[in-house]
């Protein structure tokens, strides 16, 4: 059992991001002309330009990788990524030939960030929209994907665990309902309090461990649902984020 957990952390360490079923920190981008014609984007020739300092004198395109990517549609563009420099930029294509670039401005450390975008002649302005999101919202439906991930992987890694230490197979049950709980908490109401996504793994593993004890004491001792918590999170995690990229 020592072995299949040091397995299960030596997997979590070389994870290069650690949960794509987790929410990411996003920016909203809600454009708004002050011109006569309104152009409509053109999502493949724009760009969302990430900056190390307020001069911009630092700075690359926000690279693809995984979920990480700025998303537009003919009206309206946000952006993902696994953590946002300081300072971002737009470069924005337009149907009618032309490109606007915007302002550097600053992104708050925060998984919800909103954004006006007013579209000139000739660039962008960026300026904070003043939205404050409510404690249920959550970033584009992706909550009920990650429910299901979360449930297939770690009821398989729980059932696993059972299988090779013996035990009651009656721990699934509890399983299934303290996960359903966290992956709503950290989807709706904790992102709006912690900001690290690290955090949000972190109280997954310390939470499920307690609750799954509790509710199994006469079948589990609390070192084991410890043990049974990390497996299933790593596992849910690791296997998550690959599950991700693959869709991404």
């Amino acid at each position: 059992m020592k072995k299949l957990t040091l397995l299960a952390l030596i997997i979590a360490l070389f994870t290069p991001a650690w949960a794509d079923i987790t929410p990411k920190p996003e920016i909203q981008f809600s454009f708004i002309y002050n011109t006569q014609d309104k152009p409509l984007i053109d999502p493949v020739h724009s760009e969302q330009i990430q900056c190390k300092d307020g001069l911009c004198m630092q700075s690359q395109p926000l690279s693809v990788y995984g979920r990480q990517k700025l998303y537009c549609s003919a009206g309206t563009c946000y952006a993902i990524a696994y953590q946002f420099d300081p300072y971002q930029k737009l470069a924005i294509a337009f149907t009618d030939g032309t490109v606007r670039e915007s302002n550097i401005f600053p992104v708050e450390n925060d998984f919800f960030n909103r954004y006006n975008v007013y579209v000139e002649a000739d660039k962008l302005i960026v300026e904070p929209s003043g939205y404050e999101p409510g404690l249920w919202e959550h970033g584009h439906g992706n909550m009920w994907l990650a429910l299901l991930v979360i449930l297939i992987l770690e009821l398989a890694a729980a059932l696993a665990y059972l299988i090779y230490t013996q035990k009651s197979f009656v721990i699934l049950y509890s399983v299934a309902i303290i996960n359903m709980i966290t992956t709503l908490l950290i989807w709706t109401i904790l992102p709006h309090f912690v900001s690290s996504t690290f955090a949000l793994w972190l109280f997954c593993v310390v939470i499920e461990a307690l609750a799954i004890w509790i509710i199994n004491r006469k079948h589990l001792a609390l070192a084991d649902a410890a043990k049974l918590s990390v497996i299933m999170n790593v596992t849910s995690y690791s296997l998550g984020m690959i599950f991700a990229f693959i869709v991404a």
